[in-house]
């Protein structure tokens, strides 16, 4: 085995696998300031296993496109699994989807990027960050207001 021909495939694996946890980062900080039980280590770990998982399946043209299909379904399966571990009920109501969205879209981030989807990446992880940040105020607010009833016709 030559290693030296390995090393620019290694260098540029490497610094996909940092892309997809700097780009995570920020998801997870947020989620850790606001004391959400899924934050800081989660995201950027769910990014990075994905980037890794991803491009196991996809380097050097070995694998077939139903091989490297089916390592994408695995990766979302087991993603999947986790955010569902997110998921609370307790006291009539449902808590932990949006951390469990959040989790399926970060590991998005991880295979876009193992894709080379540098550009997809990056829109998955702000529309995260700003659906978690500006949109959780509007639904507080929304949640605050009695439901409107509707009234029925004068007919």
């Amino acid at each position: 085995m030559d290693l030296s021909t390995d090393w620019p495939q290694g260098l540029e694996d490497v610094l996909k696998l940092f892309v997809s946890y700097i780009l995570a980062l920020p998801v997870g900080l947020y989620r850790e300031r606001e004391a959400h039980s899924v934050g800081l280590r989660t995201f950027p770990v769910v990014a990075v296993a994905s980037c890794g998982y991803v491009l196991l399946g996809g380097q050097g043209g070995h694998m077939s496109l139903d091989a490297q299909s089916r390592i994408i379904q695995g990766v979302v399966a087991g993603i999947g699994f986790i955010g569902g571990g997110a998921i609370l009920k307790s006291q009539g109501g449902v808590h932990g989807v949006a951390a469990a969205a959040s989790i399926w879209n970060i590991g998005v981030v991880g295979a876009s990027v193992a894709q080379n989807r540098y550009m997809l990446a990056a829109a998955l992880a702000v529309l995260n960050l700003f659906t978690l940040r500006v949109l959780l105020p509007l639904k507080e607010k929304l949640n605050e207001q009695p439901p409107e009833r509707a009234e029925p016709d004068d007919e």
